[in-house]
């Protein structure tokens, strides 16, 4: 009797210990939530929940994007710079007929979705080149989309100084502002159009992962590549489907981001690809591959907004946000790796 209550006992501690390691992250980041709103009640406000909802809207997108190649088994360096780049074409392409020192004077005033397209079809040329040194020349992820990342940035940089003599582009046409800045009010809450695309947007890339033959793919190359390839996997041809669809969602998502702030430099999506990188890994998406789920990823950006935009809020000195936000995905990364010397 003495030995059965033991052994339960026993198991017992084990699923709590199991617990604790597996939601560590979480179980953090939900302390430190609990902290800001004790030194700072006004915090959990409608106010800021449709600011924090806003900020991260674009942030799902880029998350949803950059997930694929880290399930992939590799990473995107490259990602900042190309939703920058789509960025900077949609302003210089959609500013206000009516501003007196457009960068492009003759330009007609053009539908807002031929630029936006125009940007999501070049980012997504960019990734297939990236996605061709990884999937076909066996270049090293971190290596291949570093170059691009340079690539990019130079193309860019060459572009906003040839066109804007370094100053910032802004003053957009109004029907592109409002494409992401407008809303509808639901019971005393604005609900912002750029959610409702990045909610259309997690659902498409929902769909494809759990619902595709690519998805399963993707998940097999992710998991075992050479295992993947002997079952018959076309690995070049949907390794690079996941690449251009990645890039095709950073075309996206850079429009709207520029659409909500207003201006574009060549500046702009710097470091975005960390904090998208630092999402999934929070929301489970492993960097060894073959294992992430949307509603992690999704999760991971809204607390890291959460967390993010509270320490702000609570008048946290910056330069620590930087530190908590780093100790954040060394515990991340820490436990996705305990996770997998305890599968092998």
């Amino acid at each position: 009797m003495n030995t059965l209550a033991s052994q339960l006992k026993s198991i017992n501690r084990k699923n709590v210990k199991s617990f604790f390691v597996s939601n560590a992250i979480y179980i953090v980041l939900f302390a430190l939530f609990a902290v800001i709103v004790i030194i700072n009640p006004s915090f959990l406000s409608l106010k800021n929940f449709g600011f924090i909802l806003s900020q991260s809207a674009t942030r799902m997108i880029f998350a949803c994007a950059i997930a694929g190649p880290i399930v992939l088994g590799g990473t995107d360096l490259s990602a900042g710079r190309l939703i920058g780049f789509a960025g900077l074409l949609s302003a210089s392409l959609l500013q206000s007929p009516d501003y007196a020192v457009r960068v492009f004077p003759n330009l007609p005033r053009l539908p807002i979705w031929l630029p936006i397209l125009l940007a999501m079809l070049m980012c997504a040329v960019f990734s297939l080149i990236g996605g061709y040194l990884v999937a076909k020349l066996k270049v090293a992820p971190f290596i291949a989309s570093l170059g691009m990342q340079l690539v990019v940035y130079g193309l860019m940089s060459v572009y906003f100084d040839a066109v804007s003599d370094s100053a910032p582009i802004g003053v957009l046409d109004e029907k592109f502002s409002s494409f992401a800045q407008n809303g509808i009010n639901i019971f005393g809450f604005r609900l912002q159009f750029i959610i409702l695309y990045a909610v259309a947007v997690v659902a498409i890339v929902w769909f494809i992962w759990n619902k595709t033959k690519l998805g399963k793919n993707m998940f097999a190359i992710g998991g075992n590549i050479e295992a993947a390839n002997v079952s018959g996997v076309n690995i070049v041809f949907n390794m690079l489907a996941i690449y251009m669809l990645a890039g095709l969602l950073y075309g996206f998502g850079g429009a709207l981001e520029v659409a909500r702030t207003g201006s574009a430099t060549n500046a702009l999506g710097q470091g975005y690809e960390l904090d998208a990188i630092a999402a999934c890994v929070v929301g489970g998406v492993s960097m060894r591959g073959g294992v992430g789920k949307i509603k992690g990823i999704i999760t991971g950006v809204l607390l890291f907004q959460v967390i993010s935009y509270g320490l702000v809020y609570i008048q946290v000195n910056p330069y620590l946000v930087y530190f908590v936000k780093g100790a954040i995905i060394l515990i991340a990364v820490v436990i996705d790796t305990k996770k997998y010397i305890k599968k092998k």
